[in-house]
């Protein structure tokens, strides 16, 4: 298959990963396709993802809300993985990119 027609999903922890490192992800992930989902799970009301707000837009990445519901149990991590099954099985992806250092997944 050729590298420009496949079709990437990159899912981004944000509780995780520092907005600083979006634009290296991007570009290595050029190299194998066209990132054609772009997600990052957070809590958005908390400070220390204020960060996030301009790189979002920049990089035209969808911002997936997830509260913390219950102290010490990561509610954004779940919600990435449910959308990744989903997009698994109902959208037209070659591969996935889950950007974290959570030991989680």
């Amino acid at each position: 298959m050729n590298s420009k027609s496949n079709r990437i999903a990159l899912l981004i922890d944000a509780d995780n990963v520092s907005y600083s490192s979006l634009e290296l992800i991007l570009s290595e992930l050029a190299k194998y396709g066209a990132v054609s989902i772009r997600r990052a799970y957070g809590n958005w009301t908390k400070i220390s993802l204020k960060g996030w707000e301009g790189n979002i837009h920049e990089y035209a990445i969808q911002p997936i809300q997830q509260y913390d519901l219950i102290k010490g149990k990561n509610a954004a991590d779940m919600a990435l993985v449910i959308d990744a099954m989903d997009i698994l099985y109902t959208k037209d992806v070659s591969a996935f990119c889950i950007a974290s250092s959570d030991s989680d997944y």
